[in-house]
This record gives structure tokens, C-alpha cells and sequence, in this order.
């Protein structure tokens, strides 16, 4: 029988049929030596083969050939990676420019991994109602950036739905992952899609200002208007994974398209002479924060930290 995975909590997946029934499965004890490098063998989004059980459960056989997916480097360093869902048409990053604040090295490391992986991304940065008047101008800078770059950006307030309806629209059609600090306000997001589903809220630690954990395991959700959203438990960093060092250029659209004048074809901007993504970092055609954020990955590859 074949199903897509609709939630896991690690060592469960709850698969879907095609005529709409769920399936509680755990992987067949063989299925986890081939050649899995990952956490997580199956993910959320997964088409994958199971056989139910005489007690109503079943057991997961085979992954269908994936279209794409995205990971992120695991916490658990005895493995690479941890595949934060598979076939997906968007990857949405939500952030927050405060309570708490989601660092432009994070959105920039979680951009370039879209692009590795060729999911289109966005962003939505939520809590808008929260904003004093410098916040909100540090927040016209960041969208000017990104949508500059060709990323598309929402401002909203998940306690606002009336700022939804451009996001919501957006959205449709769409198997959509959305991933962010914890504290950003995913699950009230979500919450304020789909009101009638039961979504836990968390809140903020007043002493760090940080996210407090309150998605746990991961899940896809149906959307009114078609598509999915995949909840995801929030994180905290996101280190890159299989990003070959002459490579990483490639991820950022400004560098990218600048680097085609470098005087050297394989020119890592770093130090070389005629280096034109440099030169348009010191006029801020390039914005220092982007350039920064390349060099952290860079920086990644020599020291083997996610490799």
C-alpha cells in the first residue's frame, strides 16, 4: 500500500493513504541499514510503502524516489544531517526582528540551503504589531534586501489575520515547509490558517528573550484552499550540509550573478585580485550582512564543522 507521511514524532510515522485513511507505521527493522545517513530515514512528505498490521499499525518498506528535499545539520553529531521534509514546492522561513530576534545569518544560511537543495524560498516576518519605530526601519531594510535579491517577502502578525490574505493566497497549491527560531510565532501562524485545528502556542523566556519549544515532532497540515503546510519543531541554528566550498557562491543570488566579472573563473572572493563580488560589497551593491554570511560558510568547509 502507498502513502505520503503526514506527521512523525521520531520513532513513529503517521501515513496517509490515497483514499484518505492514517496508518501509525514504524520503519521494517531492515529498512535502516541501507545506506541511511541521516536522523531521520523517512520525513514528512515522503511517498513511501507500508503494510498494515493485524492490530490497524504498520510497517514502512520503501521510500519512492523523492523530487526534493531539505536538511539541515543535526544536533546529533554522530550522524550528517537531518532531512527536514521532502517534496516540497516552498520553503518559508518565518522571523521575527525581535521577541526574539532571528539573525540575518540564519535567514541567510536557510536561504542558500533552498537554494542547494533548488526549493524556492520566501520569508514572513511576523510579529509586526510588536515593533517600536526603529525595529519597524531596521525591518524596511531587510525587506528591501531580500526582495532586492528576488525573494519574496511578508510582512504579518499571526494575532492580525486580517495581514494574512497575501501570504494566505501564496500559499495556495502549495506543499509548503515552514521552518524558523523557536519563539517566532510558527505554530500561532499556523494556528491563525487553520483555527479549527487543535495547534499548541508557546511563549517567550522573558530573561533571554528566546523561543521556548513547542512543536516537538513534525507535521503536515491540509489547507482550506488546497496545499499543505508542514509544521516543524523550531531551531535554534542551521548548519549547512554537503556545500562544496567553490560551490557556495552559487547559493547566494547577489553573489552569483556579481561573480561572473571576478577575473578569475573560480575566484572564492576572498583574497583574490579583480574580485568583483568584493568590489561590490565596499559600493554596497552587495550588503555586508550577505557577504558576511557567505564567509561564516565558508569558514564552515575549512573547518569541517558541518562536513
Amino acid at each position: 500500500m502507498e502513502g505520503l507521511v503526514i506527521k512523525n514524532s521520531g520513532s513513529c510515522y503517521w501515513v496517509k493513504n490515497r483514499e484518505g485513511s492514517v496508518c501509525e507505521c514504524k520503519i521494517k527493522g531492515t529498512f535502516r541499514i541501507k545506506k541511511i545517513k541521516t536522523t531521520n530515514p523517512v520525513a514528512i512528505g515522503d511517498w513511501v510503502s507500508f503494510e498494515e498490521t493485524a492490530d490497524g499499525t504498520g510497517f514502512i518498506y520503501e521510500i519512492s524516489d523523492r523530487r526534493n528535499y531539505i536538511i539541515r545539520r543535526s544536533s546529533n553529531l554522530s550522524k550528517q544531517a537531518h532531512i527536514l521534509a521532502a517534496n516540497l514546492d516552498l520553503a518559508v522561513l518565518v522571523a521575527t526582528v525581535n521577541y526574539p530576534e532571528t539573525y540575518t545569518v540564519f535567514i541567510d544560511r536557510f536561504l542558500a540551503t533552498a537554494e542547494a537543495y533548488r526549493i524556492p524560498a520566501c520569508l514572513v516576518f511576523n510579529k509586526t504589531d510588536c515593533y517600536d519605530e526603529a525595529e519597524n526601519e531596521y525591518l524596511d531594510a531587510l525587506v528591501h534586501l531580500y526582495t532586492t535579491i528576488g525573494y519574496p517577502v511578508f510582512r504579518v502578525s499571526a494575532l492580525h489575520p486580517e495581514s494574512l490574505s497575501e501570504f494566505v493566497a501564496f500559499l495556495q497549491g502549495k506543499i509548503t515547509l515552514l521552518s524558523g527560531n523557536s519563539g517566532v510565532g510558527k505554530s500561532t501562524l499556523i494556528k491563525a490558517l487553520l483555527p479549527d485545528k487543535d495547534i499548541k502556542t508557546g511563549d517567550i523566556s522573558s530573561a533571554h528573550n528566546k523561543g521556548m519549544h513547542t512543536t516537538t515532532l513534525s507535521e503536515m497540515y491540509e489547507l482550506p484552499g488546497g496545499g499543505y503546510i508542514i509544521d516543524t519543531p523550531g531551531v535554534k541554528g542551521f548548519g549547512v550540509i554537503d556545500m562544496e566550498k567553490h560551490e557556495i557562491g552559487h547559493y547566494f543570488k547577489d553573489i552569483f550573478s556579481v561573480s561572473k566579472h571576478c577575473r578569475f573563473d573560480d575566484c572564492t572572493h576572498l583574497q583574490e585580485p579583480g574580485c568583483a563580488v568584493r568590489e561590490a560589497v565596499d559600493r554596497s551593491e552587495i550588503a555586508l550582512s550577505r557577504y558576511q554570511s557567505y564567509l561564516s560558510i565558508m569558514d564552515d568547509c575549512d573547518s569541517g564543522k558541518y562536513r
